[in-house]
């Protein structure tokens, strides 16, 4: 058979070196030790010409470049020059073209100019690393960011949805309500208190979002520094290569990019039922909410559903929790029920399998009163309820549709808004590129979008070839009892392998911290799913505990590594720690084994 994988991968080298000689006015292949090399790159600084440069011994693949440079130009030296994507040669070419003046009619020749080398639509994690990580690179770089206003008028700064509605003030507001527990606790283990003890929501509310702006005012600081031009702006394509951004007063300005970068992230999906944009809330307004929602139903059964529904219980509120069909959809579904079954034990009422088809106002205030009127999924039985606050998490969509894609030809999945791209975040259009959560079909995490934007700008303008690998990414779900994962659910694992072809390993256990006080006991689960046919390799990582974060960070680099069965085996526990329970499991699920620890 022919060699296609070696000729797929010399194809998609070339194609990287066309595209740097494509994007820049003057690209040099050079090599940081060669004399020659630094002769043509002092002749450039002394035109003050700008010219992006490749030093071929400081890259991995640098021979690998200079061979397809050969193959593309007939040249085997370095510095390898273009100018204006002509190419121009070496070093004694490029002198002579200088003093003979064709370098310079070379460098004034007609090409298309624009007024930025990258545009980055989206001021959230992906995009604010994507754009600093190109700006580093020297390249002209803007920025355009703007909160469209919740239909409460819920707005906020740059940093997109993590940092100001999503993982920052949740992971906040969850450990205030770990907080309690471990008052709770506390008394257990001889600490003598006031029984008065309450928890102040303005006061939470008013320190989570002080730490919000600093890191508001952090990233804008960053920005100047890395001299990118942050734009307050709603950005909107008017053709392939222009944008019209739209300022809070109905300023319209205009300007032109290179390249494009869209990350403009997700935002909450409401009901389409009467009262849902009037009378209700979504995860976008509840961390900035002035005053203590009180009782609270929660439409949903996603994880933000769960994550806010569970630290808002643990302030102590009456919290129900609605759920269509089944939790944490796209989660292993074992996982997923152990995590609702122990918010369900620590006082979280579930309604299953009712959906909401009304929402009516009784009484306004602070928190007011609500009527929820539901029907079930299974039958006609019609039930209706009355609390203070309704908050919607029942998903989120792409914040595609009013940027203009059709203008600039980008094609868009019209069932969810979402974008299709290569492997190296690319849409259909060359020039424009994604990353982040309005990725088709790829995960829609921080650390994700952050990877994906940097190595994107490291590709794009300095001669990278390193891609984003969304293989066993590692997430966690800070439910009150935390659920963290890395790899396949257990029954994505049996669609792709089959049952006879895995061994499941679990256990329950108990952490130390809990004994003293008596609680969940044996509540905390591990499970491995492991692939007998590649030496029981971990194909799935799942803990159920306290610190998930924490455990699940860990061994997601080992997983990264490809760990198997026999090396957790050999691996020394550390004691006593939760986390230690993946080097001791020894149950299977086929076995039917009990799984109950007792003592340590």
């Amino acid at each position: 058979m022919p060699p296609v994988e070696k000729d797929s991968v010399k194809t998609e080298l070339k194609s990287r070196i066309q595209q740097l000689i494509d994007s820049n006015q003057v690209m040099v292949f050079s090599k940081s030790y060669c004399p020659y090399c630094i002769k043509v790159k002092d002749l450039f600084k002394e035109l003050k010409v700008d010219c992006n440069v490749v030093e071929l011994d400081l890259i991995e693949n640098g021979t690998n470049y200079q061979e397809m440079l050969l193959e593309m130009t007939g040249q085997r030296t370095v510095p390898n020059v273009f100018i204006n994507k002509t190419h121009l040669g070496g070093c004694d070419k490029t002198m002579q073209a200088h003093k003979d003046g064709s370098l310079q009619q070379l460098l004034s020749a007609e090409s298309e100019t624009y007024d930025y080398d990258l545009i980055v639509i989206g001021g959230g994690s992906g995009g604010l690393a994507c754009s600093k990580e190109a700006a580093s690179l020297g390249k002209k770089v803007m920025v355009l960011d703007y909160v469209v206003p919740t239909p409460k008028g819920t707005t906020w700064g740059l940093g997109g949805t993590c940092v100001n509605v999503g993982c920052i003030p949740k992971k906040l507001m969850h450990q205030t309500a770990l907080l309690a527990t471990a008052l709770r606790d506390a008394r257990k283990f001889g600490w003598e208190f006031d029984e008065a003890v309450k928890h102040n929501w303005e006061t939470m509310r008013s320190g989570v979002n002080d730490y919000i702006g600093s890191l508001n005012w952090g990233y804008r600081v960053a920005l100047r520094d890395k001299n990118v031009n942050y734009v307050n702006s709603y950005a909107e394509f008017v053709d392939p290569h222009k944008i019209k951004a739209t300022n809070k007063r109905g300023k319209e300005t205009f300007h032109t990019a290179a390249k494009f970068v869209l990350a403009t992230g997700e935002r909450p999906r409401y009901l389409g039922i009467p009262g849902d944009k009037e009378h209700c809330i979504t995860s976008d307004d509840l961390f900035y909410l002035p005053y203590c929602p009180g009782k609270t139903l929660v439409i949903g059964a996603s994880y933000v559903s769960l994550e806010c529904g569970g630290f808002l219980a643990g302030l102590g509120l009456d919290v129900t929790v609605m759920v269509r069909s089944i939790l944490l959809r796209g989660f292993d579904q074992d996982m997923a029920n152990r995590a609702g079954e122990h918010m369900e034990e620590h006082g979280v009422k579930f309604l299953r399998k009712y959906v909401p088809v009304k929402i009516e106002e009784l009484e306004a205030g602070t928190p007011g009163r609500l009527k929820v009127t539901a029907k079930s999924t299974e039958t006609d039985e019609v039930i209706e309820g009355e609390y203070n606050t309704v908050l919607i998490a029942v998903g989120r969509d792409a914040c595609t549709d009013k940027i203009g894609l059709d203008k600039a030809g980008v094609k868009v999945n019209p069932k969810n808004g979402k974008i299709p791209v290569n492997d190296e975040e690319q849409t259909n259009v060359p020039h424009i590129y994604a990353i982040g959560d309005i990725l088709e079909g790829k995960w829609e995490l921080t650390p994700v979008a952050i990877q994906a934007g940097k190595l994107l700008a490291r590709r794009l303008f300095a001669g990278s070839t390193l891609k984003c690998d969304y293989v066993n990414v590692p997430t966690t779900v800070f439910t009150p009892l935390e659920y963290g994962s890395c790899g396949l659910a257990e029954e994505k694992a049996i669609e792709l392998y089959g049952q006879d072809n895995l061994e499941t390993y679990h256990s329950l256990f108990w952490p130390l911290e809990f004994t003293v006080p008596g609680r969940d006991n044996n509540r905390c689960y591990a499970k491995i799913i492991c692939n007998k046919l590649d030496n029981e390799r971990v194909i799935g990582f799942h803990y159920l505990g306290p610190n998930a974060g924490e455990v699940t960070q860990g061994f997601g680099t080992a997983m990264k590594c490809g760990v198997t069965k026999d090396q957790l085996d050999v691996t020394i526990g550390i004691h006593p720690t939760c986390a230690e329970i993946f080097t001791t499991m020894e149950v299977t699920k086929s076995s039917g084994g009990d799984i109950t620890q007792a003592g340590c």
